[in-house]
Formats: structure tokens, C-alpha cells, sequence
């Protein structure tokens, strides 16, 4: 099975941006979920945004406004915008895939996960 792969983290300062993108290796021609966590040592993987097949979106309280998950469904590439950056964005970001819709948005269970990509937040 091939896995997602991340890629465009890196560090930033609070109040800027970054963008990450995701090789979903999705089906196109069915039903998808993608979705964008990130988990900190310690802590809890959580669910940051998610986007189906046909474009519905969901968002963490935590990252509404401030993050914008997008496709381009023939390139299988999922992103997320990233604004107004804070600390305590800084985590380890992971994409996720599965078929069938996000019936939980955010929170959906996936089964097929990329290795991750950093994101540090600091001053």
C-alpha cells in the first residue's frame, strides 16, 4: 500500500505562515476522506482538518480561521494553509487517508498514514 507523504514544514515565527502538502494516494474515483493531525510529545494525536471527495471541509476549534485545507483532486494533493501561526501549533503534522467520506470530520479514524512532517513555531 502506498502511504501518504508530507512534505513543507519548517519553523516559523508567530503571526506568519506555511503550507503543508499532502501525496494522498487516494482513489479519485470513489469516495475519500484526507485528513491533517499533529501530535506533540507527550500528548494526544489530535485531528486538525479534514476534506472529503466531495470538498466538504471540518476544523479543530482550535485552527478555524486560521487554517484552510484544500485539494487538487487530479493531482491527489491535499494542503494546509497555515496563517497566523502560534506556538502551540508547534507539533508534528501528519496526513491520513482512507476511502469513504469523513463521517466524523476532523475527528474521522483513518486507516493510512504518512511518516509526518515538523512544524516549530517560536520566536
Amino acid at each position: 500500500q502506498v502511504h501518504p507523504v508530507e512534505s513543507g514544514g519548517g519553523s516559523e515565527q508567530p503571526g506568519g505562515s506555511l503550507t503543508l502538502s499532502c501525496a494522498a494516494s487516494v482513489n479519485i474515483y470513489s469516495s475519500y476522506c484526507v485528513g491533517w493531525f499533529r501530535q506533540v510529545p507527550g500528548k494526544e494525536r489530535e485531528g486538525v482538518a479534514s476534506i472529503d471527495s466531495d470538498g466538504k471541509t471540518s476544523y479543530a476549534d482550535s485552527v478555524k480561521g486560521r487554517f484552510t485545507i484544500s485539494q487538487v483532486t487530479a493531482k491527489i494533493t491535499v494542503y494546509l494553509q497555515m496563517n497566523n501561526l502560534k506556538p502551540e501549533d508547534s507539533a508534528l503534522y501528519y496526513c491520513a487517508a482512507d476511502s469513504g467520506y469523513c463521517s466524523r470530520g476532523y475527528r474521522t479514524p483513518l486507516r493510512n498514514w504518512g511518516q509526518g512532517t515538523q512544524v516549530t513555531v517560536s520566536s
